[in-house]
């Protein structure tokens, strides 16, 4: 039987991440902060293929949490992709010392994140040709319509992991007109969520850098 690799998202605000990458064939488990991480480390840390782990959260923090996991025994090895907004080399090379596997620089691109996932899992010995492969598409028979600059704008800025309040400030729009280009650009890409939207973007080559 087909195995999923199985991440762990650690992370406040994980629901971007929790939504899209069971989409490209991966389990996830999520914990809010260090301390709820380490509790399902600790239950169930042989499950755990790899972990996505941000540096800014309350009650513990990345730094603090890598630290444990590296000290753990049962841990120690686990690959650990680092997701912050902290772009200081000195505190990047400092959690590579300390033992992150990889790191990557909010706001980022999902695919920059899934090339890294995978280059961390294929360097952990995981076996890809086990995990399943899933083909993602929303469209459908009916012609899509085109979008708009500013809706190509909305949603480059939503695949970032932007809000509609940092789009709308971004852009210098209100909220309620960022919302109203969101609706638009689910209707004209026939698709229900902020997930979706942002993977058929990426098929269809309208999301920039």
């Amino acid at each position: 039987m087909a195995e999923l690799a199985k991440i762990l998202i650690v992370d406040d605000n994980p629901k971007y991440l929790a939504d899209a990458l069971p989409m490209y064939g991966y389990e996830v488990a999520v914990a809010k902060d260090g301390i709820q991480a380490l509790k399902i480390l600790s239950k169930d840390s042989a499950s755990i293929n790899l972990v996505l782990l941000d540096v800014m959260m309350p009650n513990m923090n990345g730094w603090d949490t890598l630290k444990a996991i590296r000290t753990g025994e049962k841990t120690k090895t686990l690959p650990v992709i680092m997701i912050t907004a902290v772009s200081e080399e000195q505190k990047i090379v400092s959690g590579l010392k300390i033992g992150a596997d990889d790191y990557i620089v909010k706001p980022f691109i999902l695919p920059n994140l899934l090339a890294r996932i995978e280059a961390v899992l294929r360097r952990s010995n995981w076996n890809k040709k086990d995990a399943k492969s899933v083909d993602i598409s929303f469209t459908s028979d009916e012609p899509i319509e085109m979008l708009t600059q500013r809706e190509k704008e909305v949603l480059s800025l939503v695949a970032k992991g932007a809000s509609n309040h940092d789009i709308a400030e971004k852009l210098f729009l209100k909220e309620v007109t960022v919302k109203t280009h969101l609706n638009s650009v689910f209707k004209k890409l026939k698709v229900s969520n902020r997930t979706q939207a942002v993977l058929l973007g990426m098929q269809m080559n309208l999301i920039s850098e």
